[in-house]
């Protein structure tokens, strides 16, 4: 497969994380998390979100979720999310099916939620008939490439405590947002008040792995039941927590993510007025408005997603070996295809 702009997902692993891999692949080890290398990497989870930070290897994103919101929820509780929210549209009903729980979506035109658009979610508390909002989910950086602010979190956290409702995030990005503020990754969660949240590896350079991180004392009591019961408990754990210790050693997370928002901010700034972007390139994802004969022809040579077939929009994604060469002939490949659609 040549390389595009489909997904960060779709990147080779980091090779300190391959190397790490390798180094664990040396005897045997207990299984299931009782291994010198899952206490390291817990221990690195403490290191970066606190000391009370209790965290727990699941093999995927959507896996992280269900279980982290199973651990918030009882099943009469509701989730509040975005409307654009990966749990809600890139889960395949997921939350619903496997741990019945309800979504409460809000429409936003940025892929953030603000208390002003999460008020009208908190009504009919203890109504018997109503399912019962307990907790709010946000996701860092956004499905669309947008990054809340430290002010931001802390201000939806203080509209959590004040509806007693849990404050969640959905990071499978978060590195990527802390890259692009420039703050250490517990400065937008346990220092804003979040409670839980999903920890993504994959996206920033791990072969397999996120991690759901309880930050409030008192959550993670049942985590180790419900890990086993939704499927997300790994035999070999020595392998997948191999890589978050190599990643979460000392700010070596921080590199291949700020590198991937470094790109997408190249693509968007050589775009010039070539296109529409239709959202604030705040992350490593750059959204806009294309022609979808160019859009078809371009992905030819370059993948790509279409977000929003009935507006044209796409979404060009860049990882952690995004190359400078990459994004440029990108754009040369743009100018072609839009200078025959002129023809």
């Amino acid at each position: 497969m040549s390389r595009g702009f489909g997904s960060d997902n779709h990147a080779g692993v980091l090779p300190e994380v391959l190397e790490a891999i390798a180094a664990a692949n040396e005897g045997h080890a207990h299984s299931y998390g009782d291994d010198d290398w899952t206490r390291r990497a817990e221990a690195r989870f403490r290191e970066h979100f606190g000391e009370q930070a209790s965290a727990f290897i699941v093999f995927n994103g959507t896996g992280a979720n269900v279980v982290g919101l199973r651990a918030l929820v009882r099943p009469y509780e509701g989730v509040i999310c975005a409307e654009t929210a990966h749990m809600n549209v890139d889960e395949c009903g997921a939350p619903e099916w496997n741990a019945g729980i309800k979504l409460l979506t809000v429409s936003t035109p940025d892929g953030k939620l603000t208390p002003e658009l999460v008020e009208p979610r908190i009504a009919r508390i203890g109504d018997e008939h109503a399912i019962q909002p307990r907790v709010m989910s946000i996701t860092q950086s956004t499905e669309l490439g947008t990054v809340y602010s430290v002010e931001e979190v802390r201000a939806l956290a203080a509209f959590a405590r004040a509806h007693d409702l849990y404050l969640h995030v959905d990071g499978a990005r978060l590195a990527n947002a802390a890259a692009a503020l420039d703050v250490p990754l517990r400065a937008i969660t346990t220092d804003a008040g979040v409670d839980a949240l999903s920890f993504g590896g994959t996206k920033n350079g791990l072969l397999a792995g996120e991690a759901v991180v309880l930050l409030r004392p008192g959550l993670e009591g049942p985590m180790l039941f419900l890990r086993k019961q939704s499927m997300q408990l790994a035999s070999k754990m020595r392998f997948f927590a191999a890589q978050f210790d190599a990643l979460l050693d000392g700010d070596a997370w921080r590199r291949p993510a700020a590198h991937a928002n470094a790109m997408a901010r190249r693509l968007a700034g050589a775009l010039g007025d070539r296109v529409t972007v239709t959202q604030r390139v705040e992350a490593n994802a750059v959204f806009a408005i294309l022609p979808p004969v160019v859009a078809d022809r371009l992905r030819e040579r370059f993948f790509f997603y279409t977000w929003d077939e009935a507006a044209g929009e796409v979404r060009w994604m860049c990882s952690w070996d995004t190359a400078e060469d990459d994004v440029d002939a990108f754009v040369a490949a743009l100018d072609e295809e839009l200078a025959a659609a002129a023809r």
